[in-house]
């Protein structure tokens, strides 16, 4: 498609609205408000509502919350349900071999709490624009920006209403470019935006392979 985008400009640029990225945007506008400046943060999410694409149910450390949000209690955040019981156990074909759970292991998760971690998120997403962060759901980041020295310029979204063979609809509609000074990129585990920048960057030379959990409930 031969269709000019339109841009448009920004300071910091989020790709992502998990806890990492509206974390992110909820840290850099109290630093710029610490500072006495005033900055444009701009976060863009590829779920149709804040919170919408988050694998839901964990149990958090408050600690990193405490940190950011120093009031979250009284802010009505859904953390309500703390852990009071750990239990461990490894499972054979007949039998349950509990395992006892001491304090300073990885699996002790007293003071932590049990969350639905897309209403943590639709949470967050309320305190960043609170803020003043400006947060764009359904926009899905698809093509990473560079300037001509190589540095990362910012992203386009991607185009809506193309066919099955690639042709645009009736309802075609042209991504939009993103610009920024500083653009983070908060995809989760192996976002495709991230992996592109990590090997054209060569961002793993002499690095720990990327490590991630991810919780399933039966």
């Amino acid at each position: 498609v031969n269709m000019e985008r339109f841009a448009d400009e920004t300071d910091i640029l989020i790709i992502g609205g998990g806890p990492a990225g509206m974390s992110a945007a909820i840290q850099a506008k109290k630093l710029a408000e610490k500072h006495g400046k005033e900055i444009r943060v701009t976060l863009v999410e590829k779920a149709s509502t804040v919170g919408g694409h988050i694998l839901s149910g964990a149990c958090i450390d408050p600690v990193a919350l405490n940190e950011l949000i120093p009031d979250w209690k009284e802010l009505g955040a859904p953390l309500k349900t703390p852990v009071t019981e750990d239990k461990f156990a490894l499972l054979t074909e007949k039998s349950r071999i509990p395992i006892p759970i001491f304090k300073g292991m990885p699996m002790y998760n007293h003071g932590n709490y049990i969350v639905r971690l897309g209403h943590v998120v639709s949470w967050l997403g309320e305190q960043a624009e609170a803020a003043g962060v400006e947060i764009y759901p359904g926009y899905a980041a698809s093509e990473v920006l560079y300037h001509e020295d190589g540095s990362v310029k910012g992203i386009a979204t991607n185009d809506v209403g193309i066919a099955k063979d690639g042709s645009p609809k009736g309802t075609f509609e042209r991504g939009m470019e993103l610009h920024a000074k500083c653009t983070i990129f908060a995809e989760g585990c192996h976002g495709h935006l991230t992996k592109q920048i990590t090997q054209k960057l060569n961002l793993r030379a002499n690095s720990e392979p990327q490590s991630y959990g991810i919780g399933l409930k039966e």
